[in-house]
């Protein structure tokens, strides 16, 4: 009696997704985002009051370092071309012809005392020494809110033994700062001096931080292309704000809510002491996910004139337990469809694209091809588990049409997603991250590795726990971003 050979199912490919640059021209579309808004512009050009022209940036600057960022906001008039990632970065023409407004330097202009490096030098605590000092300057600038849209905060690469807390401090001057200021509603922009003042290719710092002000002041450069109106998406992250006891004192909850198109509308948070740990992960009781889920269907209800989605896809890092699952399905029963997905980064799986042998070579298994599997490739494992190849090789979003992978070198590993509730083929699921996966508006990449979902839970998560008090209300992305 022969035995039989275990074998996996076929895998399938998923088509780059494409992005919508126009509200109502539903053939403003491309799959490449810097491409899309060269022809089309952003897609909230085409709205009523959403970005006033010009875009006025403030400035926290060290002693001596104002001209530096005026210089840096002076170089989106002019043109620049790519010096790196030349199959994917095309050049840049100044930002009024991508966005159709200007970015300039507002009158606001704070400069920190020129004794500062010292003292963040000689100090045995020098994020704290910088932290107050930024903290005092931003309260000054903040007096003048009205006067501009966007703060950026230029943190020279001297400073950097003071970015981070000692060893056993979980401080972060990044999250401390991005903390204050959302708690205030001022959208800030963090300028890194080795990141973008003294970056090699101007190309691409002017088209990151491009996207990044234009955000920040409020606009939509793209969202995702043919999407059912009819569906939600919601992230769902845990941040412990307590961690210096045995047993965590509360968690605070961070729901973001996306539109069926990608866009991030905005999130709540809210704290808790009814959790149970298990391996450093924190899990809500029944009653606390109703009430999470609750004001994230009231935050859609409110941005859709009182309707509720037909379809709510939920993702979270770790597992969703009974009570968890029993809280989602109480808040959101006026929705036919409900999906929760684990989205683990984390599997051990690897996959190689092996290219087909030669002929007349003798070699029956084929070899490794030069480049690894396509973006959008997936393998169902069973009706609860599937591999999403979100990396990988994408040639339809290359400038010349050979291939792209935007990581440069080494394997790919697949996202494991896990079902918990939901049923269907997985198509629509991995369709929807691999869509998510391009809707980080900080950014100029083709792609994230995580749906928005889930990278802008991880940010959220850090910088909630650092704000003083979580107020029960919305708060906008474009704050925290």
């Amino acid at each position: 009696m022969s035995k039989s050979v275990p074998t996996f199912p076929n895998h399938s490919q998923i088509a780059e997704p494409e992005l919508l640059f126009h509200p109502f021209r539903l053939d403003d579309r491309h799959r490449h985002p810097l491409l899309g808004l060269l022809e089309f512009g952003p897609y909230s050009r085409s709205t009523i009051n959403t970005v006033l022209d010009p875009i006025r940036v403030a400035i926290i600057a060290p002693h001596g370092g104002l001209q530096s960022v005026r210089n840096l906001l002076a170089e989106f008039s002019e043109q620049h071309s790519p010096r790196e990632r030349k199959n994917y970065l095309p050049p840049f023409p100044g930002f009024s012809r991508v966005f159709g407004l200007n970015l300039v330097a507002a009158s606001i202009q704070h400069e920190l005392p020129a004794d500062l490096d010292s003292h963040v030098g000689s100090s045995s605590a020098p994020h704290r020494v910088l932290a107050e000092a930024l903290g005092r300057a931003f309260n000054a600038v903040h007096s003048s809110r009205t006067e501009f849209d966007v703060l950026a905060i230029y943190l020279p690469d001297r400073w950097e033994r003071g970015f981070w807390g000692p060893r056993g401090d979980s401080f972060d001057l990044h999250d401390f700062l991005k903390a204050i200021a959302a708690s205030r509603g001022t959208p800030t922009q963090i300028v890194n001096e080795d990141s973008a003042l003294s970056y090699y290719c101007r190309c691409s710092v002017m088209w990151r931080l491009g996207i990044a002000f234009y955000c920040k002041a409020g606009g939509v450069p793209w969202k995702l292309a043919g999407t059912d109106p009819d569906s939600a998406f919601v992230g769902l992250s845990y941040a412990i704000r307590d961690a210096d006891s045995a047993r965590p004192k509360f968690v605070t909850c961070c729901s973001q809510v996306f539109d069926s198109e990608g866009s991030g509308l905005e999130f709540v948070a809210y704290d808790t002491d009814e959790i149970h740990v298990e391996r450093d992960n924190p899990f809500l009781s029944r009653n606390q996910m109703r009430r999470v889920m609750a004001r994230s269907l009231a935050l859609y209800q409110r941005q859709h004139a009182g309707r509720s989605p037909a379809r709510v896809v939920i993702h979270k890092s770790t597992e969703f337990k009974d009570d968890e699952i029993d809280g989602c399905f109480d808040a959101w029963r006026a929705s036919s469809g409900l999906e929760l997905i684990q989205v683990q980064q984390d599997s051990g799986w690897r996959g190689v694209l092996l290219d087909p042998p030669r002929q007349g070579s003798g070699d029956r298994k084929g070899s490794p091809a030069p480049y690894p599997c396509e973006r959008g490739s997936f393998l169902p494992l069973d009706g609860f588990n599937v591999l999403l190849w979100t990396q990988g090789n994408a040639p339809s979003a290359a400038l010349d049409g050979r291939a792209y992978y935007k990581e440069g070198k080494g394997i790919p590993a697949p996202l494991l997603l896990k079902r918990f509730a939901g049923h269907g083929a997985w198509d629509q699921a991995c369709q929807d991250v691999l869509g998510l996966s391009k809707m980080n508006w900080n950014n100029d990449y083709l792609h994230d590795r995580l749906p928005v979902t889930m990278a802008y839970a991880q940010v959220l998560a850090q910088v909630i726990k650092r704000m003083p008090s979580v107020l029960p209300q919305p708060y906008q992305f474009r704050l925290f971003m």
